[in-house]
């Protein structure tokens, strides 16, 4: 039996992690500033550290007997957190590696995001593990870009004994996800208009949260220093998705397409004046083609996504129906309902 440690555990990826750790009667430390659920802290396997990934003392105590850590833990987006984006995305994970050097853990899975490609064009798709003239444009994605340049280093250093992986999952869904999703879905309940940036006829991959634990649980057993993008293969334009789930959902919702540069220059004002929830990620990428070369992933670690667009939008959709009138705002960005701001106000005329 195995010792694992999941920063960011109480998180949507963090979350999923431990419970599929608990599923292999493996040993788990969490480490997060908001405690697990309760069917989570109950499991005998589970020790909960409330605390933050800067804290050094705490650090201290938290890594004896860990064989794998599993680093979620980050600012998303939806935080627009300014500078603290680098001291908790960078510095921190730069604390994480260190511990884990000093204490021999035999493998580092570091969850990165697709926000370190930046704004992508069809002439860069699918994206490989390593694409040339790409790079973030904003600052959550340059935190979480010099994130990876810190365990690029570890990952080319053959003298340690712990490896290290990167995983870059692109746009995350599955049961419990909130954040912008929320806002879809409960307008696609209530028969909204879906308004979307351009014409939709972008390809977009979505990820199941079950395919993102599948790598890093692979990746530490088959201690692999390397890096790897993480998506479904069954996917197709963003309007086919969003016409797709208003099916499913009955809805009379329709997806209405909008002039990309003028809704661009106006959710940067509304985002700039702390209006709406949508950060720079959203507005200057969602209307782009956005997907990944897989063969990398499914070759080195002998894996397959599970899920498809269309399935996992199903299924997070439902969550949402039979959860809708107990959802918090407690919870980790991802997994908590979000103020709307001027949507709210959008959303009477839609």
């Amino acid at each position: 039996m195995s010792t694992h440690l999941v920063t960011g555990g109480s998180g949507f990826i963090g979350s999923e992690i431990v419970k599929e750790l608990i599923n292999q009667n493996e040993n788990i430390k969490i480490l997060d500033l908001i405690e697990p659920d309760e069917k989570i802290l109950k499991s005998p396997n589970v020790e909960f550290f409330k605390g933050s990934i800067l804290d050094d003392e705490l650090l201290k105590n938290i890594f004896k007997d860990v064989n794998y850590v599993h680093h979620t833990a980050a600012l998303v987006p939806l935080k627009k957190a300014g500078k603290d984006f680098w001291n908790v995305n960078v510095l921190g994970t730069e604390k994480l590696i260190k511990k884990s050097i000093e204490n021999n853990v035999s493998h580092f899975s570091h969850i990165s995001s697709s926000a370190v490609f930046g704004n992508v064009e069809k002439r860069d798709c699918p994206i490989s593990k390593d694409p040339e003239n790409l790079k973030p444009i904003e600052i959550y994605g340059r935190s979480k870009m010099e994130a990876e340049n810190r365990i690029k280093l570890m990952i080319k250093n053959e003298k340690n004994s712990t490896t290290f992986s990167i995983l870059r999952p692109r746009t995350v869904i599955g049961t419990e996800r909130l954040g912008i999703f929320e806002v879809l879905y409960e307008w696609i309940n209530d028969n909204k208009n879906i308004f979307i940036i351009g014409n939709g006829d972008n390809i977009f991959q979505f990820v199941h949260v079950k395919d993102i634990v599948n790598v890093s649980i692979l990746s530490c057993y088959k201690k692999k220093n390397n890096i790897y993008n993480v998506g479904t293969d069954k996917y197709g334009t963003l309007k086919e998705c969003l016409n797709n789930l208003i099916k499913y959902a009955n809805s009379q919702s329709k997806v209405k397409p909008l002039p990309i540069k003028t809704s661009i220059f106006l959710l940067k004002i509304l985002d700039i004046l702390q209006l709406s929830p949508l950060g720079p990620w959203h507005y200057l990428t969602y209307h782009k083609d956005f997907f990944y070369d897989l063969d990398h992933t499914k070759k080195e670690l002998d894996w397959k996504p599970i899920f498809s667009n269309d399935q996992m939008l199903k299924e997070s959709y439902n969550w949402y129906l039979t959860n809708k009138n107990e959802l918090s705002n407690t919870k980790s960005s991802h997994k908590s309902k979000i103020k709307q701001g001027i949507l709210k106000v959008i959303k009477l005329f839609a």
